[in-house]
């Protein structure tokens, strides 16, 4: 019988989706079917599920010092448990989707998932193994361990320490870092970037995201550096897209402006550094890529550790206003690109393009009983 493998997700935050989508693809890569991605938010409540989603991103993007509150708020013990009762309409689409998938397994990339599924198991006696692949580093909320759960994957040694001082039991910790798309690992020492030393040109990607601030002025002072190539993505804003074109037009060295792309990856392994927001599934991509990164902008909460994972082992930069990133930049690439050369150097350490393939295997170990039997329904405890 084939297995079969639920991988529950949620559109609140792009590191969600990037996570379930390549893990998905890591489980369908050698068993095509082995594994399905389902959002359960979407799918139950489409219309209230948008309202909130632009909401949720409204709040992170127009009014962080809110957001942080609300962050705050979640972290506090209970809050799951007293906001169950908000979610029934989704707990009865999960019982259905689990109903008719019938998995083997479930994982989740949204932490939500646990505390439906934990009373499911108290009130439908669901006895299937659940992951939960934490997609938050350093300052992640306790959202996603106060449920409990058969194991949770976590993108570095760093969230887990974090998550072992909380109380989380260090058996079900496992560090296989954040599952990126297949792309990352099939073109790992095949898609480069042009040699520094060899005389090329820094090649500089600025994404632009939604709610992304200063966007145009920080692009045109990147567009002013002659001595670099420069690739701006501005997802879907034309009027932005047009206005950079216009600038860069005539430039001496190459520039490209490109609206929205599903070729980030190949952009993040081609290119030297890349300035973005601290999202969860652009800040491990560029980790993945061994591009580094400077932050120009960390939303309170989830993101703060994103930013604070690549200080911490000194990967990349923060630099949160446009003549600051210029001015980061260009000491990265002077005097030979020594320090450049040190924040490539740190991110060989922390790479982990194959964490997908990883976290796939560990979890049908688990199914299979190779790597100890699953616990369903037991709970941490929590100091």
């Amino acid at each position: 019988m084939k297995h079969r493998v639920l991988i529950l997700t949620a559109a609140y935050g792009e590191g969600h989706n990037a996570a379930a989508h390549a893990l998905a693809a890591a489980f369908n890569e050698d068993l095509p079917g082995t594994a399905t991605v389902v959002d359960v938010f979407a799918l139950s409540c489409p219309r209230l599920n948008s309202v909130v989603r632009r909401s949720y991103l409204a709040a992170i993007n127009a009014t962080p010092r809110l957001w942080r509150r609300i962050y705050a708020l979640m972290d506090r013990p209970g809050f799951m448990d007293r906001g169950l009762w908000m979610l029934r309409a989704q707990a009865r689409t999960l019982e259905r989707v689990i109903e008719l998938e019938r998995p083997v397994a479930i994982c989740s990339t949204f932490p939500a998932y646990a505390a439906l599924l934990q009373r499911s198991a108290r009130e439908e006696q669901l006895s299937i193994p659940h992951f939960n692949i934490v997609t938050d580093s350093i300052s992640i909320n306790s959202v996603w361990w106060r449920p409990g759960c058969d194991g949770w994957y976590v993108p570095n040694e760093d969230s887990a320490q974090v998550m072992r001082a909380a109380g989380v039991d260090p058996s079900r910790l496992h560090v296989l870092g954040f599952p990126v798309t297949p792309y990352f690992r099939k073109n790992d020492g095949i898609v480069t970037r042009p040699s520094l030393s060899g005389g090329a040109a820094p090649r500089i990607l600025y994404i632009v995201n939604s709610g992304t601030r200063n966007a145009e002025a920080t692009a045109r002072l990147l567009l002013a550096e002659e001595g670099w190539e420069v690739t701006c993505t501005v997802g879907r804003d034309l009027a932005l897209k047009k206005t950079l074109a216009e600038v860069a037009a005539g430039r001496a060295r190459r520039a490209e402006i490109l609206g929205w792309t599903d070729k980030i990856p190949h952009l993040l392994m081609t290119h030297h550094a890349v300035v973005s927001k601290a999202g969860g599934a652009t800040t491990q991509e560029a980790i993945a890529a061994r591009c580094p990164m400077i932050v120009n902008q960390v939303v309170p909460g989830q993101e703060e550790g994103n930013c604070e994972l690549l200080l911490r082992h000194g990967a990349g930069a923060l630099a949160t206003t446009p003549a600051e990133v210029i001015r980061t930049l260009r000491a990265a690439f002077e005097g030979g690109a020594r320090t450049w050369g040190g924040w490539s150097t740190a991110l060989e350490a922390m790479a982990r393009p194959d964490a997908a393939r990883a976290i796939a295997a560990h979890v049908m170990d688990h199914v299979g009983g190779g790597a100890g039997a699953p616990r369903a329904g037991l709970s941490p405890t929590f100091r």
